[in-house]
This record gives structure tokens, sequence and C-alpha cells, in this order.
């Protein structure tokens, strides 16, 4: 792993103790693309049909329509999508004034950045809007984001491995120009086999059709019956569960976090599409995927990243989602 693929920072300057994470310790400096072209040719919605967005900020929140999902806030407006943030805590009479809810890495409690970033009641909420006809994007990536995000997801049946997720074959090459591959920056696209059909994969025109998609160092996701692995992972991934050991200097506390041996992830994905109910919910195992963003070493990881059909892929999610079918 590259610290400057990472993008959940575990890094927080409003925790009361000191958390230093040798796989994030970039990512602070990382920020949102502001040379991304986010222009939509021919938006999907016009003045008068305009879907109502609301991208969370209320959970301590690694991603926001004003930070580093700045790139996927504007695509979406530009697409046609009413766009606001979102800072209120999850309620039914909340969730009623929007059609699609936008979360992407979530964080914990200050003490525990890993434990659940959603009360029992916010997640009953959410479930019951879904089932009624919401629709629901939930991103998280590896840890702490995994474990934040852990039981929002399995209200909807999808389990997440809260660790990293490798393929040492199906992977992209290093941007350090070594020549190397970077097992965490994972390859979707037609040939591999692992992008698979699905609305959101072949788009509503032939141009809207997804080849080839790159995350950029996530965790594993299953596959709930009835669901579609759109980003399937293939059988040479792999799931490296975090091993925390936390150190005390003084007044502050240290928590180190290293990866353990791998376990295999195959069968699993990092991209899942279900119905529920009446509502529609799309599961991503990493966030970068649907931005645009600068690493600290100036290097484009996400919807920039030339060859890649990301942007796509984050119009065609929420095309689904909107049910511009």
């Amino acid at each position: 792993m590259k610290p400057n693929r990472m993008q959940c920072s575990s890094v927080v300057a409003a925790l009361a103790a000191v958390l230093f994470l040798s796989s994030c310790s970039q990512a602070g400096t990382q920020h949102a693309d502001a040379k991304f072209d986010t222009r939509v040719k021919h938006p999907a919605y016009g003045p008068n049909t305009t879907p109502r967005v609301v991208i969370d900020q209320a959970h301590n929140n690694f991603h926001t329509a004003t930070g580093r999902y700045k790139p996927f806030a504007d695509l979406i407006r530009n697409d046609g999508y009413g766009v606001r943030e979102g800072t209120q805590r999850f309620a039914a009479d909340y969730l009623h004034t929007l059609d699609v809810l936008v979360i992407s890495n979530a964080f914990g409690p200050e003490e525990a950045r890993d434990s659940t970033a959603f009360a029992s009641e916010e997640i009953a909420a959410v479930r019951d809007w879904v089932k009624n006809g919401g629709s629901l994007l939930l991103i998280a990536d590896h840890w702490p984001c995994g474990g934040a995000a852990a039981k929002l997801s399995e209200a909807f049946g999808v389990d997440m491995a809260k660790g990293v997720t490798e393929d040492t074959v199906q992977c992209a090459p290093s941007t350090s120009g070594s020549g190397s591959k970077d097992p965490s920056a994972l390859l979707f696209t037609r040939g591999n086999g692992l992008l698979l059909d699905h609305p959101i994969t072949n788009g509503r025109k032939p141009e809207d059709r997804v080849a080839t998609v790159e995350t950029f160092t996530g965790q594993s996701l299953s596959v709930p019956p009835g669901a579609t692995a759109f980003l399937k992972l293939s059988p040479t991934a792999s799931d490296r569960a975090p091993v925390i050991k936390e150190e005390r200097v003084g007044q502050d506390v240290r928590v180190h976090v290293n990866y353990g041996d791998p376990v295999p992830a195959a069968g699993r994905a990092q991209g899942v599409a279900l119905e529920f109910g009446k509502g529609r919910v799309v599961v991503l195992g990493e966030a970068a995927m649907m931005t645009a963003q600068i690493s600290g070493e100036g290097e484009a990881f996400g919807m920039n990243v030339p060859g890649t059909d990301n942007k796509k892929l984050a119009l065609n999610i929420m095309h689904w989602l909107s049910r511009l079918d």
C-alpha cells in the first residue's frame, strides 16, 4: 500500500489522543483536484426535475461536498441533481426531504474511530426510509471506515471486511515509476471479467458504458442474495485485517495500525447494488473512485486517473439510484 493512495485519514486533529497510522500518514495532505473537469455534456435532469441529494457530513465524515468530495458534488450538480450538505443526524422527517442519501467515509466517535458512526435509531430510520422508496449510496473503505459503517451496511445484508483488500494480479501499475504494481489499487475491466453487467456499468446509452474502473485501497464487501456485485473481486484477491497496537507516550496514546496475513476474498466485491423493498442501495468498499483527488506527492487518484471510466461510473450509479432507468 502506498500512503498517498489512502483516502481515509485517521489522523484527526480533533482527537484528544494523538493517532499515528502507518498506512495513512499522507492522507492529511491530500485534497480535491480543482482542475478536474466535472462538466456533463448532456445533463440527465433539467431545472424542472431535480432529484434531491444530501452528502452527509454529520458523522465525522472524511469526505464532504465542500471538501475532498467536491468533484463528485460538482459533477452530479452539473448532471442536474440538487445537492446540499447533510448536517443533521438521520431521522424520518429529515430523510423524507431527500431522494438520495450519500455517505462517504464516516468515522466513529473520537475515542474509537472504527466503532459505529450511526446510532441504532439512525440505522432504523435509514432502513425504513429505503424500504419505503429512498435510495442510499454508502461508501466506506479501509480501516477505520469499515468498522464505522458496518452496522449500517449490515442493515441491508452487506458485510464489510473492515481491513484492506489487495490483489497482486488484478491491480494497477504503481505510480512510483518503478514498473511495479500496486496490489491495493484494483482494476475492474470487461476483459478481466470483474466488471459485471448491470445498469450501473452498462449505462442508459452506448457512450455511458463503463469499460475500466480503478479503485484506490479499499475493503471487501459480501454480496447478499439478490444483489449484484458489479465490481467483483477476483479469485486472487485477499483481505488483510487491521492489527491495532496502542502505545502511551506521556499524556498521548499512539495507535499503530498494521495489517495481518492475507485471507481469500474471492466471492466478495468492492461494488454492490441491490433493491431493498421499494428502494435501492449501492455499497462501495472504496471512496476515491467516486471523486478526484491529488495526493500529498502530487499524484492523481480517483476519477482524474487517465484511462479509467470512474466518472461514467459515478454518474451511472446516481442515475440508477434516482431511477433514471
